[in-house]
């Protein structure tokens, strides 16, 4: 589904990719089954002007918005990141419909390694844009 997410069709659980651990049911969102940093948005946007000097710094507000980090419980992989207004519920991000994927992968055989794509890296004269 992610990078760092998979959905076990036979169980009908999130799992995280990295460490095989079960996150939650997959009629349910993901992030219901991870840990949750809500991030101050000024640690990552540091104010530009002297926040004592100005009201406005070119910094986000953390009265209007929250960064909230997701990670998963076992292993610590940051999973995902939302910019969030305070007080709402987090982001329902992804809803598979899981009847349909189990039909789409019932012809398709399993994946064993990691698909990777074509080198993009080429010769440095070579400038095809």
């Amino acid at each position: 589904m992610t990078e760092y997410l998979r959905v076990d069709l036979d169980a009908e659980q999130w799992e995280c990719r990295v460490c095989d651990h079960v996150i939650g049911p997959a009629t349910a969102s993901y992030k219901e089954g991870m840990l949750v940093h809500d991030r101050d948005p000024r640690e990552i946007h540091p104010p530009i002007l002297d926040p004592e000097r100005y009201r406005f710094t070119f910094s986000p507000d953390p009265e209007w918005v929250r960064i909230l980090e997701y990670y998963c419980p076992s292993c610590g992989t940051q999973v995902e990141t939302e910019y969030a207004v305070p007080g709402h519920p987090p982001l329902y991000d992804m809803q598979p419909d899981l009847p349909a994927l189990r039909a789409q992968w019932a012809r398709r055989e399993e994946l064993k390694d990691a698909v990777t794509g074509p080198a993009v890296a080429g010769n440095p004269n070579d400038h095809q844009h």
